[in-house]
């Protein structure tokens, strides 16, 4: 399987955001933070950092991903490879509410492939959250349009072994400029569920 996107444990492992960083720059993998404004380069994408909302500490950022992909191997029971992956804009509200973005280099061999390996990676969160005790629900992928650009999108309904309701999830995808781009949305209210996708949904994208 080709290296997997990974936008998938903040409900496994959450980590507070950073406060008083100086230099917001240094947690981020690609890209550029100036004012209240993150611009990635390779991907193309502006996007405006609503306020009130803080960039999350790179090293809890690191600290998630590792946490997370241990999970996804024990549901694979196969070492996954994510090398490549790029940590962009993270941001956080508080412990249930955050906006993550990554990308990873992903060649396309064939047709449908990307499609494919999406369709995949819905899959294994959906057992991964299982695997770890998580009860979870999920939607139909569908699609949504962004300053012109086609996202695939599904979303997950996470809840404790008892059934009570944690958080909801948002995962919106697309290969651009040779990158497999992803936004996990995470939210436990329609106030800050509202914030988060409106600062998404106003992105600007550069069109080749």
């Amino acid at each position: 399987m080709k290296k997997i996107l990974f936008t998938v444990v903040l409900s496994i492992s959450l980590a507070l955001a950073s406060s008083g960083q100086v230099d917001p720059n240094k947690n981020i993998d690609e890209g550029k933070i100036e004012g209240n404004t993150y611009t990635s380069n390779e991907i193309g994408w502006k996007m405006e950092i609503p306020t009130g909302w803080a960039v999350v500490e790179k090293e809890k950022t690191k600290e998630n991903n590792e946490k997370g992909l241990k999970a996804l191997q024990e549901t694979m029971d196969a070492e996954v490879d994510y090398s490549g992956l790029k940590n962009l804009i993270s941001i956080q509200k508080d412990l249930f509410n955050i906006f993550q973005s990554t990308s990873e280099p992903f060649k396309v061999e064939y047709e449908g492939e990307w499609e494919e390996n999406s369709a995949a990676l819905k899959e294994i969160i959906y057992l991964t959250y299982l695997d770890q005790g998580i009860k979870a629900d999920s939607s139909a992928t569908t699609t949504e349009v962004i300053d012109g650009l086609e996202f695939q999108k599904y979303s997950f309904t996470i809840y404790s072994p008892n059934g009570k309701f944690i958080l909801s999830q948002i995962m919106y995808s697309r290969l651009i400029n040779g990158f497999d781009f992803g936004v996990n949305i995470n939210y436990n209210n329609d106030k800050y569920r509202d914030e988060l996708l409106m600062a998404f949904r106003n992105s600007k994208f550069k069109k080749d």
